[in-house]
């Protein structure tokens, strides 16, 4: 018999949680993790290295990708800048995923 379509996103459901369970169990990074953490080196990277003028040139292929994806160019050149500002500027530091941390033992 046919699943209807609610049992089989219920299912999808249960098989993504699973997946991101054993991901968090393995302390295995998504390509999500991957991108955030490239993202903050290369801006701390090019802030510190003077190269502000790659760094933009970066901001301006990103930006064209994301209006690719539909996202608003005015927008995603908004939200970079806020993240160029934050990393260094206000040296604000990579957020670490609390739940990754390893339990404190007595």
């Amino acid at each position: 018999m046919k699943q209807s379509k609610k049992e089989r996103n219920a299912a999808q459901r249960q098989r993504q949680q699973a997946l991101r369970d054993q991901a968090r169990r393995e302390s295995k990074p998504s390509r999500d993790d991957i991108a955030r953490a490239l993202l903050h080196w290369s801006i701390i990277g090019s802030a510190a290295k003077g190269q502000m003028e790659t760094l933009l040139r970066v901001e301006d292929e990103i930006v064209a990708r994301l209006v690719g994806q539909g996202f608003d160019e005015g927008k995603a050149y908004e939200v970079f800048d806020d993240l160029i500002e934050r990393y260094t500027k206000r040296r604000w530091e990579f957020r670490r995923k609390v739940h990754l941390t390893p339990p404190v033992t007595s």
